[in-house]
């Protein structure tokens, strides 16, 4: 895995930084819960996006005016955010604070046995053989209704 920098040059890395902030900030046990609103989920996920940009672009030496610009924002939104002021700005500077200590630690899910693959591969094939039999039988019932409504129209004609 590459290294995530924790003080960017270019927007690359500037873009590293913002996604590890927002992944590590979301997959946090408070926001996983916040996030189970379906009503909230919405604005929380903005909110830690623009927050997570902000400080990596802050990290990175750019003027408050200048993230701002690129995030679409007021100037007070983005410093609410980078001073802490907003939940979603605590989250991610707590987190932030957290990857400078200990490094980046994402989980990996567990790899796939070549078993596995087999089985979701004829699934697969067979979900696709289903479904070209009901899209041909659609096919032939949207054949008879057609036919149905012309043999109609000519006795109502």
């Amino acid at each position: 895995m590459s290294e995530i920098p924790l003080a960017p040059v270019g927007k690359e890395q500037i873009h590293k930084l913002e996604t590890i902030l927002l992944v590590s900030s979301i997959m946090r046990p408070e926001v996983l819960e916040e996030l189970r609103n379906p009503e909230e989920r919405l604005t929380w996920v903005d909110s830690l996006a623009v927050a997570a940009a902000a400080l990596a672009m802050e990290k990175a030496k750019m003027p408050i005016s200048k993230i701002a610009e690129e995030l679409g924002r007021t100037e007070a939104t983005i410093r609410s955010h980078l001073q802490g002021k907003t939940k979603a700005g605590q989250i991610v500077r707590e987190t932030y604070e957290r990857l400078a200590r200990e490094g980046v630690k994402i989980p990996l899910p567990e790899p796939i046995s070549a078993g596995e693959v087999q089985r979701l591969k004829s699934e697969l094939e067979e979900e696709r053989r289903k479904r070209q039999e009901i899209q041909s039988a659609l096919r032939e019932i949207y054949n008879m209704l057609t036919q149905l409504l012309s043999q109609i129209e000519k006795l109502t004609a």
